[in-house]
């Protein structure tokens, strides 16, 4: 069994989570006061992740690099949107850099999708 395949299960549970935590962190944004600029940033890279997973799963059997994208833009979602949501609740974030670092592998991630059209399998 490829890594894609393995992988493709992973792509769906996270495509769901990141889809659920976005709309509640856009509710969150829209109703919950202070430092809403914090959740709103975190809720629009779920939202804008959860689709792009959910097209890696159904892409994983076309895109060699399908396991590598999603790995990426699933750690860096976590990294980023994770350091945003607890500077808001508990005023301090994940560790030095953990934004940054997690926007970086987000397009890592996309790269990774651009890559594997040069390298795409072939059916």
């Amino acid at each position: 069994m490829s890594l894609n395949a393995r992988l493709e299960p992973v792509l769906y549970l996270f495509a769901g989570l990141f889809g659920v935590a976005g709309v509640a962190l856009a509710a969150l944004a829209a109703h919950g006061g202070g430092q809403a600029n914090l959740v709103a940033s975190a809720s629009a890279m779920c939202l804008t992740h959860a689709p792009a997973l959910l097209a890696l799963a159904l892409g994983t059997a076309r895109l060699k690099t399908a396991w590598l994208a999603g790995f990426l833009m699933i750690a860096g979602t976590l990294l980023f949107a994770g350091d945003l949501v607890s500077l808001r609740f508990a005023g301090s974030g994940l560790f030095p850099y953990a934004a940054p670092t997690g926007g970086c592998a987000m397009m890592l991630g996309w790269l990774a999708v651009a890559a594997g059209a040069i390298s795409r399998v072939r059916a």
